[in-house]
């Protein structure tokens, strides 16, 4: 290994020194065609081994596309080829290198939501508000009556948190860990089963879309007290509902005469395309910089398409490139930051499972219990508990957040990446075990697992 590991080393140093790059080991400062040269060989790497993993997962693991794209990240990371080939993985993916990865990451998950808004069934929203909205609410209120609990335990056990955050902050940081949705996760799992455009996809997404626009604006409340001060809160909530109000409203008004354009000439020019791209680049922008993420700024662009021509020649144009050469990127990046090693000591593997087990049944659990409250029939509110319970790399987000803040340590990190990871891949099997085979055989059209795009 370590002969290979010699040899990889060298290839790639020798390949980056004759175009400019700094030796893997150097310190020294990188000039932009630097930063060129160490991308190219990362989204040559990423999209490989997405590839390679992603079948893999559907092959053998029954898992969708999405679920082996996020493993490949992590293998990407320090929890496999930054543990087995340390020098390799430091030479293909430098630090100094990262922020240019993070940027591309962001454009890639930012697109993708704005093609799942492009999808959304507003008539579906409005004949299942009752659901949605009792659905989000239990997978809001159950977690955080979980974190109460849990919270003053974890706060005795050395390194979860930090050593100065009170038991408030502690408890609001991880009740939103716990309630959140992968909602990029969730969204590409609906799409690949072919549920975008009925009752259950679109309940589960708004159900989704809520939960998690609380949850990063209860991270925004713990950043406020923690250091961040009270205008983090009122930019965050505040100027989020704003603009989302504002697009919502008028958005489809504003782009009706370009939809009308699209539909007289049967396509979409590229100076259209280009419009609709700056428009989505600035919803992205007032998202980000209200403190709540560029992917609902997407996504609320997306929802306020007109649908009809307009909203199919934005998908067709935009989403190959999307899906197969940007997104990879995100699952990438978070798999960067991401070690399960974290979690060495039999004490603390307990500890794991435990808040694995918890944030379980108490998101599942309560999803469920909320759909069959409000009138779902027994196998969706099993769907729906199921695939509210996915958490993937928008987990991994908050959880670097918090990491990068002081807010929680290296340990809690891991067991929250554990828990991310589980819910994750368990939720296609979990959800084709209670309602997609069953719904198949009644002739809805539900894709098989291994049958999605």
């Amino acid at each position: 290994m370590q002969r290979v590991s010699d040899s990889l080393i060298h290839t790639v140093g020798g390949i980056l020194s004759a175009h400019g790059a700094p030796a893997p080991a150097a310190s020294a400062s990188y000039a932009p065609a630097d930063f060129s040269v160490h991308f190219f060989l990362q989204l040559a790497v990423i999209l490989l081994t997405c590839k390679v993993v992603g079948w893999f997962a559907q092959r053998f693991l029954g898992q969708p596309q999405v679920v082996g794209e996020m493993i490949a990240g992590v293998v990407l990371g320090p929890s496999l080829f930054g543990l087995l080939l340390p020098d390799v993985a430091g030479a293909v993916f430098p630090k100094e290198t990262r922020n240019v990865l993070y940027a591309g990451a962001q454009v890639g998950v930012g697109l993708y939501m704005f093609l799942v808004g492009t999808t959304l069934r507003v008539d579906h929203i409005r004949s299942k508000v009752r659901s949605a909205a009792s659905v989000s609410m239990a997978g809001i209120a159950a977690p955080f009556v979980v974190a109460v609990l849990l919270t003053p335990f974890l706060l005795n056990v050395p390194g979860l948190f930090a050593a100065a955050i009170s038991r408030t902050d502690a408890t609001l940081f991880l009740g939103a860990c716990i309630a959140l949705t992968a909602f990029p996760m969730l969204a590409r799992i609906i799409n690949e089963r072919g549920l975008a455009d009925t009752a259950l996809g679109t309940l589960t997404l708004t159900a989704g879309a809520f939960d998690d626009v609380a949850s990063w604006c209860v991270l925004a409340l713990v950043l406020a007290t923690f250091g961040g001060g009270p205008g983090v809160v009122v930019l965050a909530i505040g100027g989020g509902v704003a603009w989302a109000v504002a697009v919502l409203l008028l958005g489809p008004k504003l782009l009706r005469p370009l939809a009308r354009v699209v539909e007289r000439d049967g396509a979409m020019s590229n100076a259209t395309l280009a419009s609709v791209l700056a428009l989505f680049c600035l919803s992205a922008f007032l998202m980000d910089a209200c403190g709540i993420h560029a992917i609902f700024g997407g996504f609320v662009l997306g929802v306020a398409i007109p649908r009809g021509a307009f909203a199919e020649e934005i998908r067709r144009k935009l989403e190959p490139v999307t899906v197969v050469l940007l997104l990879p990127m995100f699952f990438a990046y978070s798999g960067l930051n991401t070690r399960l090693d974290m979690v060495g000591s039999p004490t603390l593997l307990l500890i794991a499972l435990g808040v694995l087990a918890a944030s379980i049944l108490a998101k599942g659990g309560a999803c469920y219990l909320a759909a069959r409250l409000a009138g779902e029939d027994n196998r969706t509110a099993l769907g729906i508990g199921a695939l509210m319970n996915s958490r993937g790399l928008m987990e991994l987000i908050i959880v670097n957040i918090g990491l990068q803040k002081g807010i929680i340590g290296p340990t809690l990190f891991a067991m929250l990446v554990l828990m991310a990871i589980v819910t994750t891949m368990m939720a296609g099997p979990l959800f084709e075990l209670v309602y997609g085979r069953h719904a198949r055989a009644s002739g809805q059209r539900v894709c098989a697992p291994n049958s999605a795009a």
